[in-house]
């Protein structure tokens, strides 16, 4: 079957394949820091429910580092931040695949179509 299909459409549908794998892997992607964000919004919510004089100790790799309440608020308001833009750039990688898709998709039809007549 492969052997009658043109190079053309052998080639649009391996990019076909390509954007697919690329769609896939940036769902994987987002759903991770849509949980890491999640996950620092839950602790912000429990730091606000503690006294401002508490000890704290946050997680640096191995090692677990004493900690002011405001400091960590401060750390996890960043990461909060820079996770949002991350999800931004995926969400608008997400949209651009999304059009390459459709494009290809409509392209490989068109070819098909062609080749029918």
């Amino acid at each position: 079957m492969s052997t009658q299909i043109p190079p053309q459409i052998q080639n649009q549908l391996a990019q076909l394949q390509q954007v697919q794998q690329q769609a896939q892997s940036l769902a994987m992607q987002k759903s991770q820091i849509e949980s890491m964000q999640k996950e620092a919004e839950m602790a912000l919510e429990e730091l606000d429910k503690l006294p401002e004089d508490v000890v704290i100790f946050r997680s640096v790799g191995e090692l677990q580092i004493k900690s002011s309440k405001e400091e960590s608020v401060s750390k996890l308001n960043e990461k909060v931040e820079t996770l949002s833009l991350r999800l931004q750039s995926i969400s608008r990688q997400e949209e651009r695949i999304s059009k390459r898709f459709t494009q290809l998709q409509e392209q490989i039809e068109q070819s098909m179509g062609n080749q029918a007549q």
